[in-house]
């Protein structure tokens, strides 16, 4: 099971926890839950082509498209989307 959870526990602190004040459980619970989505659903992997375990559409040229900005857990992590 090591094998598993510690490179999850590493990319977690590395990425978020350190660079968040958690006040208390709650607040972690709610930071982790955010930033599991993140992970699940944007965040590159090291899989065919770099993509994310849920692919939201077909990659495109980045060239050629505007993109967008949201910032996730008061902009520790930003994710780009496509602007309309």
């Amino acid at each position: 099971m090591n094998t598993s959870a510690e490179p999850w526990v590493g990319t977690v602190r590395r990425e978020c926890t350190n660079r968040l004040l958690v006040y208390n459980d709650r607040h972690l619970h709610r930071v982790l839950q955010v930033y599991e989505r993140h992970y699940n659903r944007h965040r590159p992997h090291r899989s065919p082509d770099r993509q994310p375990p849920q692919p939201p559409h077909a990659p495109a040229n980045l060239d050629q498209i505007r993109l967008q900005r949201r910032q996730i857990l008061d902009g520790v992590i930003n994710q780009y989307r496509r602007a309309a």
